[in-house]
């Protein structure tokens, strides 16, 4: 299912080419965002992304429920970073 997630704008700055770019906190994870279609985001506004691109702001309750009902489908998997394999795990394989 494609959604549009809440986070939190921590950073903006713009990337090599001059298009607005930040830094979105998901809970606590992360993520680099077009903030192109949002020009007036700044530094603790909310905004909603989809597919990597900032498309709408809203206010800091409406993210924190919309987040929450999220949770509650379990719909945020995609946005859990892949943890790199365990050094020890492969002793002994060969890949």
């Amino acid at each position: 299912m494609c959604l549009g997630v809440p986070g939190r704008v921590v950073k903006i700055a713009p990337n090599a080419i001059g298009m607005t770019m930040g830094t979105v906190s998901f809970g606590g994870i992360t993520k680099e965002v077009c903030l192109a279609y949002v020009p007036d985001a700044q530094v603790g506004d909310y905004v909603v992304v989809h597919v990597g691109f900032a498309i709408s702001k809203i206010s800091e309750q409406e993210a924190n429920t919309v987040f929450q009902t999220l949770k509650e489908m379990n719909e945020l998997a995609e946005l859990e970073i892949p943890q790199p394999d365990d050094q020890d795990a492969g002793a002994g394989t060969s890949r």
